[in-house]
């Protein structure tokens, strides 16, 4: 709801404060007088382009202060830009200088004008002669219908969009299946040719290194010996030759400490310890001897070991990047590789996977989206009928008797994101006219009731779930006149028990059913032309509606005016 609307040096206002009432509020006043200077300020206000010829001649800048209450989205995606309500209440500023610079304010916070824009779309729904263009548009045409069948069709149609979107990623996957298949088929054949020479190594961690150990111990028998035997001689000595070795010298040792040690216990310490190196240097005789033993030069053994690293050094240099490792170990990464090979060679060669799989998950995906636009489709049809029957009420109380709202549903040769058909409001101006589209078949005059009208239906289904809008309706009632005149009155004093409605108009006829009546007034002085915005009632607004009607406030006016305001269908809708 908009609480009040203040307007500095905008066009001809120089200062002027709006304070709007709940239910209907008219703005009246002569041609000129300034009134869309009123709704300039508002679309500033609600984040559209702001323009630096607005700015009052001679001021630096323009300003545009309002001040709403917000709920739902709106209140939402003010909190989420950091803005602070005042008693409930959210003040929205927007500058605009002359030298075209525009800034906005939201809740004390400066944010950009999209922030704006966002939370306006939510809040405030403007009706003028550019909305009677959009409503030619199909796509606001299907958006009205789709509207009107309520919360469910609106989930209807964010499963049919998910659905189709799903729908399609899955055939382009299945586009480019086909457009790589030689490339899998050589993908598959290189992955098989390398499984078969891992296979047919069989590599193991660790082998590298120990065939590179035994490789070296075979390759050096006769020096390995050799090491073996002068150790084992220096340590138990050379009998032939009768040099003692250390085991000797230090069996010496041991006795002549053990010798001493009844008079010294650290000698006897010290025997002990070369007792435990006798032991250990025994020891080493002995295993010196066996792997002396154990060593033959085997020649085909050292051809074959020579063949295995040549044959493994080949494998992991051929896989190349493919079986790169962080381990130290090369055969790690061919192991890795190798895996990796046979899971990717089982989703190639998998019965029912492949292209088989993707067709399958294809199909159930067109199956969901067919069936979600069957939804659409069936709602589309059910609302039509009561969006029709509804509107067809509401023109007929528009002085519009015996026109028809037609909505048709063309089926598409393709399902879309928002449904399997087109959807068109025809209008049949007579009984015994066929319907034609209004994009062609309405006048001016007729496209400002039948938005009317929609609106009024719309409004009792939208009104229950609370997402109605404020409505701003911008000479709704241009080119009609008479009992049509009193009845776009009384409709928008319908909408406005549900939400709060603001209309510019040129009707004493509609502005007679406001519960607030502002009029524009203009001005001339030294100072230039001047407008003002005030509020009317009993005998001014009395007198605002006789120059409405007659251009004078004649007697004669001024009781026609009277009436209109004593009227009893006026009454009757305030019940």
């Amino acid at each position: 709801m908009i609480r009040e609307l203040r307007l500095l040096d905008l066009g001809v206002i120089a200062d002027a404060t709006i304070e709007l009432g709940e239910g209907l509020t008219a703005i009246t006043g002569e041609t000129g007088a300034g009134k869309t200077m009123l709704l300039t300020g508002l679309g500033l206000l609600l984040g559209g382009r702001a323009d630096s010829s607005a700015v009052r001649a001679g001021a630096r800048q323009a300003a545009v202060e309002g001040r709403l209450v917000v709920h739902g989205e709106a209140l939402r995606i003010a909190e989420d830009a950091g803005a602070m309500l005042d008693d409930g209440e959210l003040v929205v500023v927007r500058t605009v200088a002359a030298e075209g610079r525009s800034r906005a304010h939201l809740g004390g916070r400066s944010v950009p004008v999209g922030v704006l824009a966002e939370m306006g779309s939510e809040l405030v729904a403007v009706h003028g002669q550019s909305d009677q263009i959009r409503l030619r548009a199909p796509a606001e045409q299907r958006a009205a219908l789709d509207a009107y069948a309520g919360p469910a069709q609106q989930e209807a149609l964010a499963a049919l969009a998910a659905a189709h979107r799903r729908r399609r990623e899955l055939a382009a996957e299945l586009e480019r299946w086909d457009a790589e298949t030689s490339s899998r088929a050589d993908e598959l054949d290189r992955l098989e040719r390398a499984l078969e020479r891992i296979d047919a190594l069989e590599p193991r961690l660790g082998e590298i290194d120990a065939l590179r150990e035994e490789t070296e111990r075979l390759g050096n028998v006769e020096l390995l010996l050799g090491a073996a035997a002068s150790a084992r001689a220096a340590l138990d000595g050379d009998d032939e030759g009768g040099v003692p070795g250390a085991l000797t010298a230090l069996e010496a040792a041991r006795r002549a400490l053990e010798s001493g040690a009844v008079h010294d216990s650290r000698l006897g310490a010290w025997a002990e310890r070369l007792t435990e190196a006798i032991h250990v240097v025994n020891d080493v005789v002995t295993e010196t001897g066996s792997y002396a033993a154990s060593l033959e030069a085997d020649p085909a053994r050292l051809e074959a070991l020579h063949e295995r690293r040549a044959a493994l050094t080949d494998l992991v240099r051929g896989l190349g990047a493919e079986a790169a490792a962080d381990d130290p170990d090369p055969l790690a990464g061919v192991l890795a590789f190798a895996e990796r090979a046979r899971a990717r060679v089982g989703e190639l060669t998998a019965p029912g996977g492949g292209r088989e799989a993707i067709e399958e998950r294809l199909a159930q995906a067109v199956a969901d989206e067919q069936a979600a636009a069957a939804e659409v489709t069936e709602n589309r049809r059910r609302a039509a009928e009561g969006l029709s029957a509804q509107v067809d009420a509401e023109l007929e109380g528009l002085s519009m008797r015996g026109a028809h709202l037609h909505v048709e549903l063309t089926p598409r040769a393709e399902t879309g994101p928002h449904g399997a058909e087109d959807v068109e409001l025809q209008l049949s101006p007579h009984p015994d006219v066929p319907p034609r589209p209004i994009a062609r078949g309405a006048s001016g005059g007729e496209l400002s009731r039948i938005m009317l009208a929609l609106e009024v239906a719309l409004a009792d289904r939208r009104a229950a779930d609370g997402a109605l809008p404020v409505f701003v309706f911008d000479e709704v009632d241009a080119g009609i006149g008479g009992r049509a005149a009193t009845e776009v009155g009384r409709r928008l004093a319908e909408l406005a028990r549900h939400t709060q409605v603001v209309v510019v108009t040129h009707l004493a006829q509609v502005a007679a059913f406001a519960d607030t009546h502002l009029v524009v007034s203009r001005s001339s002085d030294d100072d230039g032309v001047t407008t003002t915005v005030h509020a009317v009632t009993g005998e001014d607004r009395e007198r605002e509606l006789a120059r409405m009607l007659s251009g004078e406030d004649s007697e004669t006016a001024l009781r026609h005016a009277a009436e209109l305001l004593e009227r009893p269908e006026r009454a009757d809708v305030r019940r």
